[in-house]
């Protein structure tokens, strides 16, 4: 499982309902077996649903949401922080900080705390709309390229997932789960770095100036987040195919939500490459 939001959630996992929900393991809050009868396979996993199951509707809404709310904060921020750039490092630096511990919590909950999940939309939109304030002090337009760009992105990734078949297999998720996870340990070893020697491992440099390392990092790190959106629409999907709680459809957008803010910092660094001061 690539995206951790959904690395211990059973709902989206293949084949969970004939697997965690089995009759053997017992059935999940909200389930009851399905009573005997005229037409009734004990070897069928039928199940009668007390609460609602999620839909593709359900999950587009909710991201919906997320992504609407994490939009407004980060628009206020950014105007709220605009040329003050003491101002906009804090808020960047204190919002990262808090927004990973949230998405921690959130997403190592069984049950998707909706309120934690609107929290992390509020975090992010501060880190987002502080992050893009420094950018576009150093490099004006910038930012509009980068919604434009991280929009775009998703839009062909979704359009590629649904209309070229693309099928996301055991080995595909193995591959962009050990590219995630080894991209991420590098990332971390070089902001370990940068406390020592001020580009570090020169990894993430911004500007113009920047080496090929940091263009050659921001580059797989696009690609590897379009990957991620990949196997989150596919993890979305197997949740409605597992029939899975509405409920469920908040940790669907949260999982895309966070690929689509990994994907947004991406872009708005990769553009810098190419621009003056």
């Amino acid at each position: 499982m690539g995206n951790p939001v959904f690395a211990r959630a059973e709902a989206f996992q293949p084949h969970a309902n004939q697997q965690a929900w089995s009759g053997q393991q017992g059935y999940p809050q909200g389930f009851q077996p399905a009573p005997a009868g005229a037409g009734y396979d004990p070897y069928q996993q039928q199940t009668q649903r007390t609460e609602p199951v999620m839909t593709f509707d359900d999950v587009v809404a909710k991201t919906g949401v997320v992504l609407l709310t994490l939009f407004v904060v980060a628009a206020l921020t950014f105007f709220g922080v605009a040329n003050r750039p003491g101002l906009a490092n804090g808020a960047a630096l204190l919002s990262a900080l808090v927004g990973f511990v949230t998405v921690l919590i959130v997403s190592t909950r069984a049950k998707v705390p909706v309120a934690g999940v609107i929290a992390y939309s509020v975090i992010e939109g501060v880190f987002l709309g502080a992050i893009s304030a420094i950018f576009e002090l150093l490099y004006p337009g910038i930012v509009v390229q980068a919604v434009l760009g991280t929009f775009c992105a998703a839009g062909v990734t979704l359009a590629a997932y649904k209309f070229l078949n693309i099928r996301v297999t055991s080995r595909f998720r193995q591959v962009v789960t050990i590219a995630t996870i080894g991209f991420a340990v590098v990332m971390l070893i070089n902001l370990v770095l940068a406390f020592f020697v001020p580009a570090g491992m020169g990894l993430r440099e911004i500007g113009p100036g920047a080496g090929w390392l940091s263009i050659l990092c921001s580059a797989l790190g696009v690609v590897l987040a379009a990957m991620n959106l990949v196997v989150d629409f596919d993890t979305a999907e197997q949740g409605v195919r597992n029939q899975a709680p509405a409920s469920e459809s908040w940790r669907a957008a949260f999982g895309i939500a966070v690929t689509m803010v990994w994907l947004y910092t991406e872009i708005l660094r990769i553009l810098s490459y190419f621009r003056g001061n």
